[in-house]
């Protein structure tokens, strides 16, 4: 097996593409764990309006954009990518809330 290699390390799209494939099983088994927190949450909300959260969003949105600065990601990509994610999410723990 082929090491990894960094981006700048890459000398085939194949190589660019293997990277990315590792870091998608990553990012997917890390969003599985995330979507059982999401759920467990749902056990400490009480009414619908509490899952929205549209409060809690915004501050999850400020911290993950900071944090891309931190580590020279797109701030603006993360932004977008962590709304669809967290709009996702919300409507499945509103379905995990109202089947409780």
């Amino acid at each position: 097996m082929e090491a990894i290699k960094t981006p700048q390390q890459c000398e085939s799209l194949e190589q660019v593409r293997a990277g990315i494939d590792r870091l998608d099983a990553q990012i997917v088994r890390l969003l599985a764990e995330r979507g059982a927190y999401v759920l467990a949450a749902a056990r400490f909300k009480h009414s619908a309006d509490a899952v929205r959260a549209p409060q809690r969003v915004e501050q999850v949105v400020a911290r993950v954009r900071a944090l891309a600065e931190q580590q020279g990601a797109m701030p603006e990509v993360v932004e977008r990518i962590y709304r669809a994610l967290i709009e996702a999410f919300t409507d499945a723990e509103h379905r995990h809330w109202q089947q409780r």
